[in-house]
């Protein structure tokens, strides 16, 4: 009985290691007012979508993708869970905020010693077929794990992870999203698609049945970019929110916008378009926002 009020104290959770689209927030020589104003106010950048999965009764953790911002996000989980490993990283595609990370993991850096990465067939065949990656299996910095779509990988006897193909721009590797579940709840990870349209599931159904869903929010709508957004397609967030307006009060609180661009106003502290999303009852992604499981 002590057991089990022990682990009803110490739930499985989920930490958001970043929320930005792959370039982080603010980017690199951008002179535009969304990351101008961040730069001239010192704020604090906001770091590549990634996220951690926890569990506290046995230290264990994993991370979905190793993004160019790992090394501070490792130490950002750290000081959450205080636990030092990571048992694995699962990766979602080989766009450049996904995978670029892994080169932290090299013997000029962490040196670490078989950390497993998991991925689909074609990620294998890219990390194992390419350098500087080929180097990190030869040197046994990490191990690659194939996983197969919706065939689930069980973590431990409390949490599973299920991985699930999506359309996107899949130039170097397939693309997948994860369904993490615990006992109690699932959560859903889509940090990249195209179009919800495209999907061979039904997006509304998939947020019914999970309590979490962090979702590709990458745009916030069309004309964002001074360039042709139709040959980067993803779900503006707008489409979302028209997509899902007759979804339950419960049901929309479940929607978190994630991965989202330089561009997108959701990254800027009390926009206007923050407050629009909370109005209409979804939220967004936020650095170091902890979910339990």
């Amino acid at each position: 009985m002590l057991k089990n009020k022990k682990e009803e104290l110490k739930k499985p959770y989920i930490m958001i290691l970043g929320s930005a689209q792959d370039g982080g927030h603010p980017i690199a020589i951008c002179k535009k007012v969304c990351c101008k104003n961040a730069v001239l106010k010192n704020e604090k950048p906001t770091r590549v979508s990634c996220i951690a999965i926890v569990d506290p009764i046995s230290s264990e953790q994993w991370i979905i993708d190793a993004t160019p911002d790992l090394k501070e996000q490792l130490n950002e989980l750290y000081k959450q869970s205080k636990s030092e490993k990571i048992n694995g990283i699962f990766l979602t595609h080989a766009h450049i905020g996904h995978y670029l990370g892994l080169a932290q993991l090299g013997q000029e850096v962490i040196g670490s010693k078989k950390i497993k990465v998991y991925c689909m067939q074609r990620m294998f065949d890219f990390l194992s077929n390419n350098g500087p990656w080929d180097q990190l299996i030869k040197l046994q910095n990490i191990t690659l794990e194939k996983i197969q779509n919706e065939l689930t990988v069980k973590l431990n006897s409390r949490i599973s992870i299920t991985p699930i193909l999506v359309p996107h721009r899949d130039e170097y590797s397939e693309t997948v999203c994860y369904l993490v579940s615990t006992m109690k709840k699932k959560l859903l990870y889509i940090p990249d698609i195209d179009k919800w349209h495209l999907w061979d599931k039904d997006i509304k159904e998939m947020i019914k049945i999970v309590d979490y869903a962090l979702l590709d929010g990458t745009f916030y709508q069309d004309g964002e970019l001074s360039r042709d957004m139709s040959k980067i397609p993803h779900p503006f967030v707008k489409e979302s929110m028209i997509l899902f307006k007759d979804l339950s009060k419960q049901n929309k609180q479940k929607v978190f916008f994630t991965h989202l661009n330089h561009t997108n106003p959701l990254i800027i502290k009390e926009s206007k378009e923050q407050f629009e999303v909370k109005k209409l009852g979804f939220n967004f992604a936020m650095d170091n926002l902890v979910l339990e499981l």
